[in-house]
């Protein structure tokens, strides 16, 4: 099966590590990327589309039926935000998404990079938990082909991508001499392991919809 694949969020540290297995990975043929900003990379396997209304993405929908699958990647920090701030880039602008693929396009996997500890029942007392919960029930509900919610932990940055976030990247700076050490933890995943699950996903399958770490390792080896 040849993919397809739609990308959202490359600008940053775990959507440009997909990125790079999609553009390296042969069952991959094609990819495009959806970013306010270019991404200022070239590959013949890229086509990118600049977009700055990520509450509409109608202008864009009939790009949708080339692909045979999507990687949402693009999300925000909680820190500073009140529910109502952080529910319109993370639940808001993922069903503006959501819904104009499926109008298109239903026959597709939609891989959603969501968070450890996100909280299915929307009821918890963690507000990113709860938003993130309703975000992945939303995408699991909304018809495609199949769904997968990367619940994400520990992540390790590898083939020089970086987090957009600039603490982030000094903590892993700091962390550097450990990653041989981290890496052979199971709880702990890497920006290539998450590509190469996600591709894996769409070609073979898996049996779970929610991935923590563990899985997502698994999956990647498949």
């Amino acid at each position: 099966m040849k993919i397809k694949a739609i990308i959202t969020g490359s600008t940053g540290m775990v959507g440009k590590g997909i990125l790079l297995e999609c553009l390296e990975r042969e069952e991959v043929e094609s990819v495009l990327v959806i970013n306010r900003k270019p991404l200022g990379l070239v590959h013949p396997k890229l086509k990118e589309i600049l977009h700055q209304d990520f509450s509409d993405f109608s202008i864009i929908k009939e790009e949708f039926s080339n692909y045979n699958a999507c990687f949402h990647c693009m999300g925000v920090s909680s820190i500073g935000k009140t529910e109502d701030e952080f529910l319109i880039p993370t639940y808001n602008f993922t069903k503006a998404l959501v819904d104009e693929m499926n109008a298109v396009k239903s026959n597709m996997v939609f891989n959603y990079v969501s968070g450890s500890g996100t909280d299915s029942s929307e009821l918890g007392n963690t507000m990113w938990a709860r938003v993130k919960g309703k975000t992945e029930n939303m995408i699991l509900n909304a018809g495609f082909k199949d769904a997968y919610m990367f619940r994400a932990g520990m992540i390790l940055p590898e083939k020089g991508v970086k987090s957009s976030t600039g603490w982030y990247n000094s903590i892993y700076v700091i962390l550097k001499p450990l990653f041989p050490f981290f890496k052979k933890m199971n709880s702990v995943t890497t920006s290539v392991k998450i590509g190469d699950a996600m591709i894996n996903s769409v070609c073979k399958g898996f049996e779970k919809k929610h991935l923590e770490n563990q899985d997502i390792n698994t999956l990647a080896t498949q």
